[in-house]
């Protein structure tokens, strides 16, 4: 496995890591890591990994963008001392362009989405021992649709900064793309983006896979 024994493991993003976990700090007993892909990363670890001793924090923040993010940096990671990072972020970037198309104040275009996730890398990065980027998706098979258009344009930024700052790379909208073929997307994801267990399943695997946790 990748990470390293005896890390500190913090998870962040919006609704799709939130997803139910504890405030102020999702960690602790029982579901204060969220029902979610977090929840179910930290059992995977804990029932095949627990000689690692993996120590799993969710601050996920429901309907966050990037920018959201960097307002509060200082005190949901750096003052948390993680030694691993997963960062999951951009579909609210994405989604604001479409369903509060006039209110553009909330738009995060892929330029600024760039640049601050670039900031956040390089501000964090020398106080980690590893880093892992997800991409943002949208379970939609039709890569013709406007906003997998933008969906599949923000993944490509943060494979381009994984590889940049030599991060694990997550490729959740190939993972969920593997299985659209076979389960509709209204079973991995109702409105396209907020998963069902099956859907946090596969995220899961993704991640698992990444970091050659999976057996």
């Amino acid at each position: 496995m990748k990470i390293h024994a005896n890390s500190k493991l913090l998870m962040i993003g919006d609704s799709i890591t939130d997803w139910s976990r504890a405030k102020p700090i999702g960690e602790a007993l029982f579901d204060s890591l969220g029902t979610g892909y977090v929840g179910l990363i930290n059992a995977h670890l804990n029932a095949v990994h627990a000689k690692a001793r993996i120590r799993v924090v969710n601050m996920g923040v429901s309907g966050d963008t990037v920018r959201d993010l960097e307002a509060r940096w200082s005190t949901d990671v750096e003052a948390l001392k993680p030694d691993w990072l997963s960062i999951m972020i951009g579909v609210n970037d994405v989604w604001r362009q479409f369903d509060a198309r006039l209110q553009t104040e909330k738009h995060v275009l892929i330029g600024e989405y760039e640049e601050t996730l670039e900031r956040l890398i390089a501000r964090t990065l020398p106080s980690l021992k590893g880093l892992i980027l997800m991409t943002p998706y949208f379970v939609e098979p039709n890569t013709a649709d406007p906003m997998r258009i933008l969906i599949d344009q923000y993944g490509a930024v943060v494979r381009k900064l994984a590889d940049k700052h030599g991060a694990i790379f997550v490729d959740t909208q190939a993972a969920f793309d593997a299985i659209t073929g076979d389960i509709h997307p209204m079973g991995i994801a109702t409105d396209r983006i907020h998963p069902t267990l099956t859907g946090h399943t596969i995220l899961t695997r993704a991640f698992l896979k990444a970091i050659d946790a999976e057996g």
